[in-house]
């Protein structure tokens, strides 16, 4: 138990827990938008499954880490004059879900760009299911869940008792965004566009899942390798995206109304 409070384990645990938050933000982003398709008196409720099956999820991994490490191992090789794979269960996992993410954004851009005024005009058209909300959550949430233990365990690698400190970890940050998670979503839900640049996130967080799996799978295509995407150029993008809306949130709120 001492190990837990050694300088190195606590500062790896805040470290942790605070990029556990960090990535977790995108997941909250999608649970919101999904949750906003249901009855207003569901929403809640589908938010608080969400996260919770997210740290069910992220938490199995952690106690499967052997297992999770195999999914590293070349499943079978795809060899053509385009491109060379080694194709892992990582890769196939990521791939899928930077496929799904991205087929998912489009089409809530679509509705809202191209049908903007449906919700109000047929309010059951367009309704999901809880159960239907939750499979869709919990097939995104298996994709976020990866990203989150490559990153916990290259944070805590050499460590001491390091699977409880991710454990730990993740428990704090899933409670964390839990207590904030209906508002971030009552608060995207207000604004159109908002709505618009998560999903735009969305999609670029999509492609980049592509990316990593290609990258992943030791991929070349035409001879050119594959490789990764830092993260870090993605988080300015979207903060800086950020920074823009809200300065004309700003603007449009102090501009008299014509």
């Amino acid at each position: 138990m001492s190990a837990f409070f050694t300088p190195e384990a606590l500062t790896a645990l805040l470290t942790l827990t605070f990029l556990e938050i960090v990535l977790g933000i995108d997941n909250i982003l999608f649970i919101s938008i999904v949750a906003g398709k249901l009855p207003e008196n569901k929403q809640s409720k589908a938010t608080k499954i969400g996260l919770f099956l997210a740290m069910i999820l992220r938490i199995l991994l952690l106690l499967g880490i052997s297992w999770f490490i195999a999914m590293q191992s070349t499943l079978f090789e795809w060899n053509n004059a385009l491109i060379e794979a080694k194709i892992s269960g990582q890769s196939i996992v990521l791939f899928a879900g930077g496929l799904f993410l991205m087929y998912k954004s489009t089409k809530e851009i679509y509705e809202k760009v191209e049908h903007p005024d449906s919700d109000e005009l047929l309010p059951n058209a367009k309704v999901l299911s809880l159960s239907k909300a939750i499979l869709q959550i919990t097939l995104i949430n298996i994709v976020f869940s990866f990203d989150s233990i490559l990153t916990a365990v290259g944070m805590t690698n050499g460590l001491d008792n390091a699977l409880w400190l991710m454990v730990v970890a993740v428990v704090i940050s899933v409670v964390i965004m839990m207590l904030f998670a209906n508002a971030v979503g009552t608060f995207v839900a207000k604004h159109p566009s908002l709505q618009i640049l998560g999903l735009s996130f969305l999609l670029l967080i999509g492609f980049m899942l592509l990316a990593e799996a290609a990258h992943l799978a030791h991929a070349e295509i035409l001879g050119q390798a594959i490789g990764n995407v830092p993260k870090g150029y993605l988080y300015f993008a979207i903060s800086f995206s950020l920074l823009v809306e809200f300065i004309n949130m700003k603007i449009r709120k102090n501009s008299p109304s014509k």
